[in-house]
């Protein structure tokens, strides 16, 4: 019997999304004598030969599941889905996870029979969150001996025991049999903790969420493949809601998707699936691209042609391979790749930031067709590479720069408001604090003088100022920092439970303070004494409340915010609102005794140790892609599929370039389907690295059309030479711009 689903291979940018487009118009529009909608079931007329019978469904049907790798490629799928098909046909397009989500929370009640759960509607754990309280619930049992043996702290063992859970769950393994996966893979290793143990721990935390209606991915996950795809209500359900299914790049979906397709498929759902064999970007982070190569056997395979011969990715792939995996073969690159070379890092960013300055003001290229890729971006490259380029008016998009909420001074400003409001709070609050306050809320309420360039739309970059200097320069403040400060010194009155600012006039030379100043902090004492006092009367609601009076009266007021400062206000109070709503859950089901106040100090700590960032939904602006430079790492710029004329790879001699780093989770290897358990050797980390560097320089170079400059330096940071794998690159250039050439 001939499949109607289509498994779709091709290397990146070979077309595979508008193939599986150009599929779904085919299944849900029919040849020009037949006109019927794909919605319309009706018999007795003759089906054409493109449309299988069984796809024209009712039309109070949903139909069609449409998953994609991520939410940004999720929402642009969405749109080129709605766009094509004029808007006719209704889609539900999802991550993986974000459809496991939905699935448990709209079948709880079902969960609620078969597990014998507390009837209470559930609520999902935000990474931090759930981090916290695992923290919490496991400190008594991870003492001194503990963290020595795992040679990490407490922060770092927590996230990767519950990386543990998540990896299970992703891989389609329940968790009482990760103990017994564990000690097949570590076997005798003694530098790590005993399976039995991690798996006791996580037992008891996934039973202390299940008992309190706590969700999180990884019990998420498993719900939905331990318990809901195996359950016959459920699956009729599902069946019936779905009649075909589109996934786009399943070479970074977990292995439980395989089950979800499968079932659809064995149930008469058509499917039709991409996957590219030089992807696999989420591998290490739960992704199984093996495990799911394996469903192209049910499906009819359509090999989409690779770019064309003359094309730079066609050109210089195969050298490029050739020359990192047999270094001592003599070639020299095209002139279409350049190499810039220094001495020391500084001078690399220096001189990479000046490169691209000078062909973009010289109109060589625009600034939206520029990207710098680095296998790791620190604060200092970042702020560098961004400070140059826009001194010279050259905008830069940082893509996905998540930084802590902390480390915004509005945020800071917000987080001292609160200390001085309410009771119990003292110690969290320093003369420094309360003098960054006073610059921060008395800014002048006035729109900026080129509104456009501040609207939420635009890019950071797209300001006259930098990304970190955007919230001094940009907007005007009745209270410098110098008399803030002298404020400080002479009207905070420290105290553990109640600290206090005093008027003006308690620093004798007040009239060095100045008229504009002085108004400013009277206007802020005077709404703190009012705050202060309907907290006592129990007239604010909860700190979410008096967040938004202050967010509202001296920060918003009707005027335009830069975006840095609206998405971490937004964030902020998404964080608060999510923390408070926990911890309500938390004390309906166990009531603490604690201080009134102890919910608020935890938040603040929590903000400080700088583990939440500035990351609001929806993640990107609404409007027309931003003309500016991009600047990622390389996970970030795989994964987001975006492509450029010219590619700048910053440290191209850093060793970082064949290792997994922050995107490989501990045990990850342990929990691929078609090595569950195996030992992870030196040579299986060996082969790993060097299939991680063929695929990241096959998917790059598909992904640039005109310019690779390879930018070296021979000190990294601290110092040391670099000889990582992309070395014998760096040294076939034949251009090179180096600091002679540039002098």
């Amino acid at each position: 019997m001939v499949s109607h689903s289509v498994w779709i291979v091709g290397t990146s940018r070979s077309g595979k999304t508008a193939r599986l487009v150009e599929q779904f118009c085919n299944w849900v529009t029919s040849e020009k004598e037949y006109t019927e909608s794909f919605y319309t079931k009706r018999t007795g007329r003759k089906k054409t030969g493109h449309v299988p019978e069984f796809l024209y469904l009712k039309q109070t049907e949903p139909g069609v599941l449409v998953l994609a790798a991520n939410d940004d490629n999720r929402r642009e799928l969405g749109d080129i889905i709605v766009t094509s098909t004029l808007g006719k046909y209704p889609v539900r397009a999802k991550t993986p996870l974000g459809f496991f989500q939905d699935e448990v929370i709209l079948f709880w009640p079902l969960l609620i029979n078969s597990l014998n759960l507390k009837a209470q509607f559930p609520v999902r754990l935000r990474p931090e969150t759930e981090q916290e309280l695992a923290t919490k619930l496991w400190r008594p049992q991870l003492d001194e001996e503990i963290l020595r043996i795992a040679g990490v702290n407490e922060s770092r063992l927590v996230r990767r025991i519950l990386d543990l859970l998540q990896l299970a769950a992703y891989s389609g393994i329940p968790c009482e049999d990760i103990a017994q996966i564990l000690a097949k893979g570590l076997g005798e290793n003694t530098t790590t903790l005993e399976p039995e143990f991690l798996a006791s721990l996580l037992l008891d935390w996934r039973n202390w969420c299940l008992e309190r209606g706590l969700l999180t991915y990884g019990i998420i996950t498993e719900l939905y493949s331990q318990h809901l795809l195996s359950d016959r209500n459920y699956q009729q359900h599902l069946t019936k809601r779905y009649q075909a299914v589109l996934a786009d790049d399943v070479d970074d979906y977990p292995s439980v998707a395989r089950l979800l397709f499968e079932l659809l498929l064995d149930q008469g759902a058509v499917g039709a699936f991409s996957y590219n064999p030089d992807g696999a970007v989420r591998l290490g982070l739960g992704a199984d691209p093996s495990y799911l190569e394996g469903l192209a056997e049910r499906c009819r395979v359509e090999i989409l042609n690779g770019p064309p011969p003359e094309s730079l990715s066609e050109q210089l792939t195969k050298q490029m391979v050739e020359l990192v995996t047999e270094p001592m073969i003599l070639l020299s690159l095209p002139k279409t790749v350049y190499s810039i070379q220094t001495t020391s890092r500084a001078q690399l960013l220096r001189q990479t930031a000046e490169e691209i300055a000078n062909a973009i003001q010289s109109q060589q290229v625009q600034p939206e067709e520029v990207a710098i890729i680095a296998p790791g971006l620190d604060a200092i490259a970042r702020y560098t590479l961004v400070e140059i380029l826009v001194k010279q008016n050259i905008p830069v998009e940082s893509l996905n720069d998540q930084r802590p909420l902390i480390s915004s001074p509005v945020i800071r400003a917000l987080l001292t408001m609160l200390a001085l409001v309410y009771p119990g709070l003292g110690r969290l609050v320093d003369r420094d604090a309360v003098a960054e306050m006073l610059v921060v809320l008395s800014r002048k309420q006035q729109p900026p003088e080129n509104p456009t360039l501040l609207t939420p739309n635009s890019s950071r970059a797209e300001r006259p100022a930098t990304a970190n200097s955007t919230h001094n320069s940009a907007l005007s403040t009745h209270i410098d920092p110098v008399r803030a400060g002298l404020i400080a010194d002479y009207c905070f009155v420290p105290h553990p439970d109640r600290p206090n600012l005093l008027p003006v006039s308690a620093f004798e030379r007040w009239d060095r303070i100045g008229y504009a100043a002085t108004t400013a902090y009277s206007e802020i004492l005077e709404w703190l004494e009012q705050q202060r006092s309907q907290q006592e009367l129990r007239l604010i609601p909860s700190p979410i409340s008096l967040l938004d009076r202050a967010i509202q009266r001296f920060l918003w007021n009707g005027s335009n915010l830069p975006y840095e400062q609206l998405a971490a206000l937004r964030e902020l109070l998404e964080t608060a609102q999510h923390y408070w709503e926990i911890d309500t859950r938390l004390r309906q089901i166990a009531p603490i005794e604690t201080t009134p106040y102890t919910t608020i100090i935890e938040f603040i700590q929590l903000l400080r140790r700088g583990t939440i960032t500035a990351n609001p939904y929806p993640v990107r602006p609404i409007g027309g892609a931003r003309k500016a430079v991009t600047l990622a790492t390389i996970f970030q710029y795989r994964s987001s599929r975006r492509s450029h004329q010219w590619h700048f790879w910053l440290d191209a001699g850093s060793p970082l370039w064949a290792k997994g780093g922050a995107a490989t989770l501990f045990g990850a290897p342990f929990f691929l389907r078609d090595r569950l358990g195996e030992p992870w050797t030196a040579e299986d980390e060996k082969l790993a690295e060097e299939q991680r560097l063929q695929r990241i320089l096959t998917d790059l170079l598909s992904r640039v059309s005109e310019r690779v400059y390879l930018c070296h330096s021979d000190l990294a940071v601290n110092g040391q030479e670099q000889v990582g794998p992309l070395l014998p690159l760096v040294n076939a250039c034949v251009t090179v711009i180096s600091e002679a050439n540039v002098n």
